[in-house]
């Protein structure tokens, strides 16, 4: 029997402890936020849809990414135990220098559109927590912009080599005479590719006023207030900024380029120098004959050719043909802490961000991304000690299975197939 008697008046105060309530309201939503999921939620309230689509977006059928996200929730750990993993140590050498976490923040364009701040928001957010920003091409702060926001934390520049060489040796230098220590030289985006999101939505190069986007934005009036009341948005490389997305990267990109420009810039570059959008082995193996320091395996988010190889399936092999010669990286679907963890385990070096960082910066400006990098910092630690592992150098290949549900068909398997449905056929 369970003996009851009335409750103590001290007892009952005792339980009655509430929260003192914070009238900022971005820190409290930020606050609230537990994982990239929770600040996308909070980012596409507060972005007109054009401009979250741009960031959510990718290329055609969206295969690409959809693929890439699968292939980080299809990871299995193998964690040890009896392993005791108290303090865990998430710093990192990458590139000749240090990086506090697994991570930097990847370039991404336009990013003032995405929330007023852009890249001095995540300049300075990564900064403070000790790991690299790299600043995109089309970037919307220039580049001493950026290490005037960054002066003392590490700087990398994304190049795309446009149809005037002459923009693109330009900005190798001004990123090399501003202390930039790494050059991201980009070998996917030939052309631009098929973002059917931003086609739909008209989306344009300033914002365009149409009835649908007004209509958009009258829930959204922070938006266009931030917009319309900071200064005009200016790009690190065009002198022009009307058109649509697409229609302003096939202006500047170049089909052309080739090994023979990789040869120029790494000429002029005193830095580091990084191949970003490699696909397969052979390249891997080319790139790290010439020399170059590190490669990342890349689809571009998803957003250039759709249905290409997914970069994370990829890394083991690519690791175990020239991870030895050179830093291996790799971005792409990464929006949890234990995608980095699995990364890391599988023989990168160091992964890269891009859509978790602007989901932050969409729902909170500099605080969300310092949010962002938070959040990641957690599942990172958290991971590890699960795993039974006190630094990322203790990580290996026998934490990490990666099940699989795409497997390709090996050309005896296709001709025996062929057969089969002869075979049939005939008997019919």
């Amino acid at each position: 029997m369970v003996t009851r008697q009335l409750p103590k008046p001290a007892e009952i105060f005792e339980l009655m402890q509430f929260k003192k309530p914070d009238l900022n309201a971005r820190r409290r939503r930020l606050d609230a936020a537990l994982t990239i999921a929770d600040l996308r939620a909070i980012a596409k309230r507060r972005t007109p849809r054009a401009a979250f689509d741009y960031t959510e977006g990718a290329a055609e059928g969206e295969i690409s990414l959809a693929r890439a996200r699968q292939a980080f929730e299809d990871v299995e750990f193998h964690p040890s135990i009896l392993r005791p993993a108290t303090d865990v140590d998430t710093s990192t050498t990458v590139l000749g220098g240090p990086s506090a976490l697994p991570f930097g923040i990847a370039p991404t364009g336009f990013t003032r559109l995405m929330q007023t701040e852009g890249e001095v928001a995540g300049a300075g957010a990564a900064g403070a927590a000790g790991i690299p920003f790299t600043l995109s091409t089309l970037g919307t702060t220039s580049i001493e912009g950026v290490k005037e926001a960054n002066p003392h934390g590490r700087n990398w520049f994304q190049l795309y080599v446009m149809r005037d060489r002459e923009i693109s040796y330009g900005l190798t230098r001004r990123a090399a005479a501003a202390g930039f220590d790494t050059l991201f030289f980009t070998v996917d985006t030939p052309v631009a590719g098929a973002r059917l999101r931003d086609k739909r939505n008209g989306f344009s190069i300033p914002p365009q006023l149409t009835p649908k986007t007004i209509l958009n934005a009258i829930p959204r009036p922070w938006w266009w207030i931030d917009f319309l009341t900071t200064p005009k948005l200016e790009f690190a490389s065009l002198t022009t900024t009307g058109g649509t997305v697409g229609e302003l990267l096939d202006a500047a990109m170049d089909p052309t380029i080739s090994f023979e420009d990789l040869e120029v810039i790494r000429g002029m570059w005193p830095g580091k120098i990084v191949i970003k959008g490699v696909q397969n082995i052979e390249d891997s193996k080319k790139l790290v004959d010439l020399g170059v320091d590190g490669i990342v395996l890349s689809n571009h988010g998803g957003r250039q050719l759709d249905r290409a190889p997914i970069p994370f399936h990829l890394l083991p092999h690519v690791v175990r043909e020239v991870g030895r010669d050179a830093t291996v990286m790799v971005d792409t679907g990464i929006m949890n802490g234990a995608d980095i963890v699995a990364s890391i385990a599988l023989g990168a070096k160091f992964t890269l961000v891009g859509r978790a960082y602007l989901y932050g910066l969409m729902a909170g400006g500099r605080q969300g991304v310092d949010r962002m990098i938070a959040i990641l910092r957690s599942e990172i630690e958290r991971t590890m000690k699960l795993l039974g592992v006190s630094s990322l150098e203790e990580l290996t290949p026998a934490h990490v299975t990666q099940l699989t549900r795409l497997s390709p068909v090996t050309k005896d398997a296709a001709l025996a197939a062929e057969s089969a449905s002869a075979s049939a056929a005939a008997e019919k």
